[in-house]
């Protein structure tokens, strides 16, 4: 709780910072195709993983600093994880992990505007926090769920603490927004890195939203 609350202030922070300064404020949500990464010194254990569908929601405030060039920051409500599904004994075998995470992007977005249409990429760091989620385990019509244990002990699943690169793509018309965007985590989430063991977050997300301001 205690880098929760940091996290949390760190976002707070973030968002009243360029307030200040900004020039749009705004509102976006949308899906997420959630995905992981884990391998080791040996082998790739991700490869049969499959996209997780989740959502994304939060707010965002952009400064413009000219007329290509703008920053926009947010705070967002991201889910993560991860999907397999496999044939075992003649019945499916499903495992899900859907964690929920506070994240914090800070974008470069760069694009001209033609016409009424503004277009733009974006490329900017993230930093998140885990705060809720669930392992689901179905199979044969029987499921079962727990909690996801946040922290760095031997008795935790996970740690909290995720940051990463990301980047998109998108359109403003009118005040509405449309955009395509990819998180590459980097950082490893896995409590036990022997053998260099890690597992790290990527997320595929697709938001609308409309923006106030000028």
């Amino acid at each position: 709780m205690k880098n929760l609350s940091k996290v949390l202030l760190f976002s707070l922070l973030t968002v009243i910072s360029m307030s200040t300064f900004a020039q749009k404020i705004g509102v976006q949500g949308g899906i997420n195709l959630a995905n992981m990464l884990m391998k080791d010194d040996e082998d790739t254990y991700s490869d049969d993983f499959k996209m997780n569908l989740g959502f994304n929601a939060g707010a965002t405030v952009e400064i413009g600093l000219g007329s290509l060039l703008s920053l926009e920051a947010g705070v967002m409500a991201d889910t993560k994880g991860f999907k397999l599904e496999e044939d075992y004994m003649g019945e499916t075998y499903s495992v899900k992990a859907n964690a929920l995470y506070i994240d914090v992007p800070v974008l470069v977005k760069v694009g001209p505007t033609l016409g009424p249409v503004k277009v733009f990429v974006a490329a900017g760091p993230y930093v998140g926090f885990g705060i809720a989620g669930k392992y689901t385990v179905e199979m044969a019509g029987e499921k079962e769920s727990e909690d996801i244990q946040w922290g760095s002990g031997d008795d935790d699943d996970v740690k909290p603490l995720d940051y990463g690169a990301k980047f998109g793509v998108g359109a403003e018309a009118m005040g509405f927004t449309f955009g395509a965007y990819y998180s590459l985590g980097l950082a490893n989430i896995a409590i036990d890195t022997d053998g260099g063991y890690k597992e790290s977050n990527r997320v595929i997300s697709l938001s609308v939203g409309y923006k106030f301001g000028k």
